[in-house]
């Protein structure tokens, strides 16, 4: 019996562009190319966490307004906000 063997074509030395690389994985298969992989250790660190609040219509347009007026981002604005909240209770 005749053993079927798919043919590989080689992965580039360099892709033109971004476009290039991503049409070449696109018709290609990664499990073709284990051997030229490479495993790397990652140790992923989170900066910020992020969190959903639910917040009236009328209230978030002000925030909006207040931040750009301010020159700055809604999360610093609402971070600034709440900070100062805290601090009269704590």
């Amino acid at each position: 019996m005749k053993s079927k063997r798919k043919r590989v074509e080689p992965i580039p030395d360099e892709f033109s562009s971004y476009e290039e690389a991503a049409e070449f994985w696109n018709t290609h298969d990664t499990t073709d190319y284990i051997n030229v992989f490479t495993t790397v250790d990652v140790q992923p660190k989170l900066r910020k966490r992020h969190y959903e609040v639910t917040v009236d219509e009328d209230v978030i347009k002000a925030i909006k307004k207040k931040a750009h007026k301010s020159g700055v981002l809604i999360s610093q604005l609402v971070g600034e906000m709440l900070r100062k909240q805290l601090s009269k209770v704590a």
